[in-house]
């Protein structure tokens, strides 16, 4: 496994890249599970090591594991930041355009607002948490 620190906005991440097989890459990027795709790569097989996925607790994978597929339950964090607020809890009836979290992205704060209506399930994620892009924040 090959461990990575990297910085963004001044926002500082660890990634570890599990594995490379073909074009994609399982990685772990602060405790969130992802499979990327790479465009471009060259990969000489005798070099890849497959490193057997280690066994995470449930909630974690639940909350962690990325897809490419939107569910329309997911609210993604739309922009990398840390989070400042999270406005609602688990429970609570979600209005569309009502504010669900507040975010610091590139120094600003932003009020990240529902898509839709529905009912908080799960909170993923908590006040001062570094995230990125695309990060499941709640499910409502």
């Amino acid at each position: 496994m090959q461990h990575y620190k990297i910085k963004t906005n001044g926002i500082e991440y660890e990634v570890h890249i599990h594995k490379v097989e073909g074009n994609t890459a399982h990685l772990t990027v602060n405790d969130v599970e992802f499979d990327v795709e790479i465009e471009g790569i060259t990969v000489n097989p005798a070099r890849i090591v497959n490193i057997p996925a280690k066994t995470i607790p449930a909630e974690i994978a639940a909350i962690g594991h990325q897809t490419t597929a939107l569910s329309l339950n997911e609210f993604k964090s739309p922009l990398p930041g840390v989070i400042l607020e999270i406005c609602v809890k688990e429970g609570d009836p979600v209005k569309s355009g009502q504010v669900l979290v507040i975010l610091e992205s590139m120094k600003m704060e932003n009020s990240i607002q529902a898509e839709r209506d529905g009912v908080v399930q799960k909170i993923n994620r908590a006040k001062g948490d570094a995230i990125l892009e695309g990060d499941v924040l709640l499910i409502y």
